[in-house]
């Protein structure tokens, strides 16, 4: 199936650079016939977003900082002068402090927490209620999540509670919005290797872990990202809102490791043991 966007006019937040999950998305929406909006945050970002939104026709770039309101509002007057109405939303924002997102989570600070609760959770309802304004004849929204909402995830920290409570807002904007016949829900993406994933302390070791542990073996792409947006947002899921879905090569059903991998494991520990022991030995005569 084509041109399943044709027609329909959006906006993308968030794209860092070609390899944002965001940018993954916005490709695929292009090339499915939807026009798009993008925004950015300073000069620096604006540069990477530039020449990759014109690679799609894209002549809308608009500066939104969402930690100042002034300039998500005139984000959408902008949208309302040029375009009237729009049909959809790829909110993909979030930020900490990268120097907390390793240790303990106790230890966030309460500067830290608030920031990354406004720009990570907070921003997507800011959001969402002026996108709604402008979606007369319905439309649907999608944010980015992770599995570190609802399961522990090592130096994850204040992120995984402003995800969690991102994912209740997606259901509680679901139903605000849901008589307007507007649809919001979320993609809960497996770990790819983004800007944004590398601000976690040790963020290789938990790639590569899922990636081996998953049912498919393997991570996800952009592309297999991007086709669950252009579901969500294209007339195939008229009949879904509310909802987080998974797109990690099946690792969030996941409850353990395969046995076979466990007992690879108990195998190295017991040679280690072995050579240890034998080490000692040595060394004793």
């Amino acid at each position: 199936m084509s041109n399943l966007m044709e027609g329909k006019r959006g906006l993308v937040m968030g794209v860092a650079n070609r390899n944002s999950i965001a940018w993954g998305i916005a490709r695929t929406l292009s090339e499915h016939g939807a026009e798009l909006a993008f925004t950015y945050q300073g000069d620096a970002f604006g540069k990477r977003v530039k020449p990759l939104a014109e690679s799609i026709g894209s002549t809308m770039l608009l500066p939104c900082d969402v930690e100042d309101i002034s300039s998500v509002d005139a984000v959408f007057q902008t949208l309302a002068e040029k375009w009237g109405s729009i049909d959809f939303i790829v909110h993909a924002i979030a930020y900490s402090d990268k120097n907390e997102l390793k240790g303990r989570y106790s230890e966030t600070s309460r500067e830290n927490f608030s920031r990354t609760m406004l720009i990570s959770c907070f921003s997507f309802t800011e959001v969402a209620k002026r996108a709604a304004a402008m979606m007369p004849n319905g439309g649907s929204m999608i944010t980015l999540t992770y599995g570190g909402s609802t399961r522990i995830m090592p130096n994850y920290n204040v992120m995984g509670i402003a995800k969690a409570a991102l994912e209740s807002s997606v259901r509680y904007l679901a139903m605000d919005f849901g008589l307007e016949d507007i649809r919001v829900n979320a993609i809960s993406a497996g770990p790819v290797r983004t800007l944004a994933g590398s601000g976690v302390t040790d963020a290789r070791l938990m790639y590569n872990y899922q990636k081996k542990n998953s049912p498919l073996g393997r991570t996800v792409t952009l592309e297999e990202i991007g086709g669950t947006a252009l579901y969500l947002l294209s007339d195939l899921s008229t009949g879904v809102t509310g909802e987080v879905h998974f797109v990690d090569s099946g690792y969030s059903i996941v409850s353990m490791p395969r046995l076979g991998e466990l007992k690879a494991e108990e195998r190295r520990e017991e040679a280690e043991k072995v050579e240890e022991e034998t080490d000692a030995g040595a060394a004793a005569h």
